[in-house]
């Protein structure tokens, strides 16, 4: 095929596919023993400040960060920053 008997991508079809969009507020490591010694009201501390950004993934993959927001009774976040296909 050359180039030009290719046309581009229709969009249109993928725009209703759903992505899982996945929120990282931070993480840690703790040995397994202490792991099976969670309980109802455990604190986890997470290596990642409050007041961090935190990470958007969809499907796995990074798109953004932002910051949690409060809406409705309901986490949210705020994008600040998008990350672009060369990321």
């Amino acid at each position: 095929m050359d180039a030009k008997s290719t046309s581009p991508p229709n969009l249109e079809l993928l725009l209703d596919v759903r992505v899982k969009l996945t929120i990282e507020l931070g993480s840690c490591q703790m040995p397994m023993r202490e792991v099976l010694q969670l309980a109802p009201g455990s604190v986890i501390k997470l290596d990642q400040a409050a007041q961090c950004p935190v990470n958007l993934y969809a499907n796995q993959k990074q798109i953004a960060r932002g910051e949690v927001v409060v809406v409705n009774d309901c986490y949210g976040i705020k994008i600040i920053e998008l990350f672009g296909a060369s990321q």
